[in-house]
């Protein structure tokens, strides 16, 4: 009985094992060639298995996905809202939270790059997308909180900053040879002109 379960844990180990090889090796293809080249045959081959190994482990697109942007976010987590709840100011709230999302982007952004790249052309990489989406929506009412502003100047205020925190806009930014400092402070003179000239701190 004893070497039953011996034989049975050392199989569940293995399996765990080849899953996880499986799913380093969507995250290596998908962000080395992008989510639309990320085939079945291109993960088996990095991570030494058959196609059909891959399958088994995973049977549709979308559960593989799913495993690749749950493991990818855990081991890059995006930053925390908690950080700056306790700043009362929404200038410095605002301008400490862009920072640490514009840092959080300089740290991943070829993997972003490639995802938005291709999500309108892979449908099973949509759902998580949205799900980060969703997760930049918070965020953003995170670092509205404070702001005493009302009607059409809250309004445009949210916009320019829901603008802000994209990716493609640190991106662009990016090109145009800013540090993440330079961004932040660059989002906050846009946020003053919004708020009625408050200075940028």
């Amino acid at each position: 009985m004893g070497t039953r379960r011996y034989t049975l844990r050392k199989r569940a180990e293995a399996q765990e094992d080849t899953r996880a090889r499986i799913v380093d090796a969507m995250i290596e293809v998908h962000r080395d060639l992008g989510p639309r080249n990320a085939t079945v045959s291109a993960i088996a081959e990095r991570a030494g298995v058959q196609r059909l190994t891959v399958y088994r482990h995973f049977p549709d697109d979308a559960s593989l996905f799913e495993a690749c942007t749950s493991t990818w976010l855990q081991r890059n987590p995006p930053p925390d809202a908690a950080e700056f709840e306790g700043v009362s100011d929404p200038v410095a709230r605002t301008r400490q939270g862009l920072e640490a999302l514009y840092a959080y982007y300089a740290r991943t952004q070829r993997m972003w790059a490639v995802s938005y790249r291709d999500v309108g052309e892979v449908p099973a990489l949509q759902g998580p997308m949205a799900g980060f989406e969703t997760w930049l929506d918070a965020y953003l009412q995170a670092l509205l909180r404070g702001w005493r502003l009302r009607g059409r100047c809250r309004e445009r205020l949210a916009d320019t900053l829901a603008l802000a925190l994209r990716f493609h806009t640190w991106q662009t930014l990016d090109t145009r040879g800013l540090d993440d400092a330079a961004k932040a402070a660059l989002v906050m003179e846009w946020l003053a002109g919004v708020a009625g000239g408050r200075p940028a701190q």
